[in-house]
This record gives C-alpha cells, structure tokens and sequence, in this order.
C-alpha cells in the first residue's frame, strides 16, 4: 500500500459497497473534474478522525501535487470515485484542484505530447 498510511495500521482493500457509502451513492462529481487535473492539499495540518479515511489519505497524498487519475490508482479506487471525493474535498477547501487548459475543447497538445514521452518510457 501506499506511504500515506505513516501511523495507521494499513487498511483493507476499500469494497465498492463501502465506496458507494463513502460518495454518498454519487458516481459523478459536482463539478467538472478532468482526470488529468492537479490537485494538492490546502492544509499542511493531517486531517483528523473526524474525516474519513479516503479524506485523510488524499490529503496525505496531495501533499506532493498528483493527478486525479494518480489518487484512484494509489489508493485503488475507481476514477468515478476519487473524482467525487477530489471535488467534494475541493468544495470543503480541503485540496487545491488546477484543471487543464482546454483550447476551444481540446486539450493543450503540450499536455498529448508528454503524456505520449512518458508512454514510450514505459
């Protein structure tokens, strides 16, 4: 599992009963939320237990900036998901979202062609 779990024991694999519950049953975000798009945590404080545990982990996370699509593939939840939580956290004030620039509704070719680099170094 991921590093973010420093003094927690390390949890089971979240079902996707229990990520129903946690997005409150919601597939899509409130709001637009591209895949691609940065985020990083508003606070250097750790969230407290009064957070759940996904809250506490993107935080932890987004402590380095990651994208979206990173914080579905570390904590092993669906994109749908993390999205949710991502705006939801969002609209809290609890992480910072930098959306992509899209040109007439493409996106930035810049973005394709390192997108691409890093394919071919796979």
């Amino acid at each position: 599992m991921a590093s973010w779990h420093n003094d927690e024991p390390e949890p089971e694999r979240s079902s996707l009963v229990r990520m129903y519950a946690v997005t409150g049953g919601r597939t899509t975000p409130r709001t637009e939320l591209a895949m691609e798009a940065l985020v990083s945590s508003a606070t250097s404080a750790r969230l407290g237990m009064t957070y759940t545990r996904e809250y506490r982990a993107i935080s932890e996370l987004c402590r380095q900036v990651r994208s979206v699509a990173e914080i579905s593939a570390l904590l092993s939840v669906p994109l749908g998901v993390a999205r949710v939580l991502v705006a939801d956290m969002e609209a809290d004030g609890l992480v910072r979202v930098y959306q992509p620039q899209l040109d007439a509704g493409l996106p930035d070719r810049g973005l394709l062609e390192r997108v691409l680099s890093g394919l071919r170094r796979l």
